[in-house]
């Protein structure tokens, strides 16, 4: 019966227990000095934040999660309750992964048989209370003192009404003073275009006791604006719920965040639109970042390059110690300059100057700024100019060479008529003199056609090649051998647009070495000129009869005032006027020849329709 009746007490007990607003424990000091929570209710994750079977296994000890500020006070509360064996109460946190809780523990020690002792109790989360003890501390008289010296401005308001305002407030607000201050309305005070949400937040504040945080524009007394950030919390006075704010005046910040804003928008426009290739390393050489000159210089976006080491993009092999020396050189403070080559991504080489510019902080280089020029067509320029200036001091030697000999044969002529006793026949001598004026008219043509050449812009027209080529033939009859051409001329498809002054220099060029350099073995001068036009090309084949070019002097005829053959009474410039006047026109030109079988040229002009 008694049995019957002890069950349910126990299960009675049981359920009051664990619904508990409180975590119900033993913990126990055993004599080898061991100790252990031995029992701890249901409700101990709930209202601690931890898992009873961490605590249950002891393989953390309870002083893992005491706050470290509070381990002091429970360790001399717990050396008093087991040596007096008197009831214990303490008042500690509980710091579990991030989390804190305010509890109070509270029960009495016995000491077993076997000298155990056995502490047994209760263990309440008083976080709440001491929220509340916290906020009522505030605006206690030393809390206002302490709000007085503080740097940053603090006022306490009840329903928008001024209750307290420091002096540092009063100084960001311009007031004469804190106490000038009070029982003014604090929304006062607030922008117009701020005053809506500030009373958002602060009704948020004063309805569910949560702090907020904003930033805002204030008035000050003289009306001017001023950018503030303000916390809010909520505090108890008299038992009536008040606000204090804490205003921080941040428009020196603001401005000056605007400035560095300012300044970094102009530096980032300067750093993207710079007409120049700029990247910038970090004190390793490491790539942070590169501008759309970079990019567009050597073809690597800026997720290729950044992080990584800029030599190994950027430098061909063999350069490698270059890149190494600069950057020392950058170090040693020293604004660096090198003329070098750099690859691009497709392996092209560019010609570079590349200026050096380390970044100082305090001394110390904390990163790199690389500005490439591209001089890549500079150099050829330089190039094209050293390869012009050879051919004009060969130019000018051939030049004088050439207009020398006939004027010199045709003083001598004139000397030889005027010497005394010549019977020589006056005839004969006009004769060679005619024939060395005609060569140095010749040879002063060519040279204007070249220069014309070189210099004249291309004018693209309709070309009638018929008209060019009769023109050609028509002007040419004064040479000797002009009356043996026997012609075939084949000309078909569309119409063909190009410069009409140049293809009229190639075709009398090339007819005039033809007739030139005819075979004296053949009763006649054989040429044959075959084109055909489509729409993207005109493709020229002119072939003859005459002498050839031995193999091993083909590949010289283009060259200037080169003569393939010893019987030449040419200028030498002829072909050279050809094929630059057909590089002119965006064309090319081939030959094949052999002694005595003729020479045969393939030009390919491109057709310049006119839209």
């Amino acid at each position: 019966m008694d049995q019957k009746l002890g069950q349910p007490q126990i299960g009675v007990l049981q359920h009051i227990i664990d619904n508990l607003p409180a975590v119900v424990f033993q913990y126990s000091i055993f004599p080898d000095g061991s100790r252990d929570f031995t029992y701890l209710s249901p409700r101990c994750e709930e209202i601690l934040g931890l898992k009873k079977e961490i605590l249950l296994s002891g393989a953390l000890p309870m002083s893992e999660f005491i706050h470290e500020d509070d381990l002091d006070s429970l360790e001399e509360v717990k050396d008093r309750c087991i040596q007096t064996l008197s009831e214990f109460n303490w008042e500690g946190r509980i710091s579990f992964n991030g989390n804190i809780v305010w509890v109070e523990a509270k029960g009495s020690p016995i000491r077993l048989n076997d000298n155990s002792i056995v502490f047994s109790g209760i263990i309440t989360d008083v976080s709440k209370r001491k929220e509340i003890e916290l906020r009522e501390r505030l605006i206690e008289k030393e809390y206002k003192n302490l709000l007085e010296f503080l740097p940053i401005g603090a006022i306490v308001h009840r329903h928008g009404k001024l209750l307290y305002a420091n002096e540092r407030i009063a100084e960001i607000l311009g007031a004469i003073n804190g106490a000038t201050l009070i029982g003014r309305e604090m929304i006062d005070f607030v922008h117009p275009e701020f005053r809506s949400v500030v009373q958002q937040r602060m009704k948020s504040v004063t309805d569910g006791n949560a702090a907020v945080q904003i930033e805002a524009k204030y008035l000050r007394v003289d009306g001017r604006s001023i950018d503030v950030l303000s916390s809010a919390l909520p505090v108890s006075i008299a038992g009536e719920v008040s606000v204090l704010n804490i205003i921080l005046d941040v428009t020196g910040q603001k401005e000056a965040e605007a400035e560095i804003r300012k300044t970094e928008m102009l530096f980032t426009q300067l750093f993207n639109n710079a007409p120049l290739a700029v990247v910038m390393l970090d004190a390793n050489g490491i790539v942070m970042n590169v501008n759309r000159g970079f990019q567009e210089m050597f073809g690597f976006s800026l997720g290729e390059l950044q992080g990584g080491v800029l030599e190994k993009f950027i430098v061909p092999p063999g350069l490698e110690d270059e890149g190494s020396d600069l950057n020392s050189l950058i170090s040693s403070y020293n604004v660096a300059k090198i003329e070098t080559v750099r690859k691009s991504k497709d392996n092209q080489l560019l010609s570079v100057i590349i200026y050096g510019v380390p970044v100082r902080l305090e001394d110390k280089t904390i990163g790199i700024f690389g500005l490439y020029v591209d001089i890549t067509e500079r150099k050829k320029v330089e190039e094209e100019l050293k390869v012009r200036n050879s051919e004009l001091d060969n130019f000018v030697y051939k030049v004088s060479h050439d207009l020398r000999a006939p004027l010199s044969s045709i003083l001598g002529l004139v000397n030889l008529a005027k010497m005394p006793n010549n019977n020589d026949s006056l005839d004969q001598y006009i004769e060679i003199v005619g024939r060395k004026a005609l060569q140095l008219d010749h040879f002063i043509g060519d040279v204007l056609s070249h220069s014309k050449n070189l210099k004249m812009e291309i004018k693209l027209c309709e070309i009638d090649f018929n008209q060019i080529i009769n023109d050609s033939f028509s002007d040419l009859t004064y040479l000797s051998g002009a009356e043996l051409v026997s012609k075939k001329i084949l000309i078909s498809g569309i119409e063909f647009y190009s410069d009409l002054w140049r293809i009229k220099e190639i075709f009398r060029n090339l007819i005039s070495n033809s007739i030139k350099y005819r075979n004296d073995k053949t009763s006649q001068v054989d040429i044959s000129i075959n084109i055909q036009v489509d729409t993207k090309c005109a493709t020229i084949t002119f072939s003859d009869n005459g002498i050839g070019i031995d193999e091993d002097k083909v590949n010289n005829i283009f060259e200037m005032f080169y003569r393939a053959s010893e019987v030449s009474t040419g200028s030498g410039l002829g072909l050279y006027i050809v094929k630059n006047a057909v590089e002119k026109l965006k064309g090319t030109i081939e030959v094949e020849s052999a002694p005595n079988k003729g020479t045969t040229f393939t030009i390919m002009i491109p057709n310049e329709q006119l839209i």
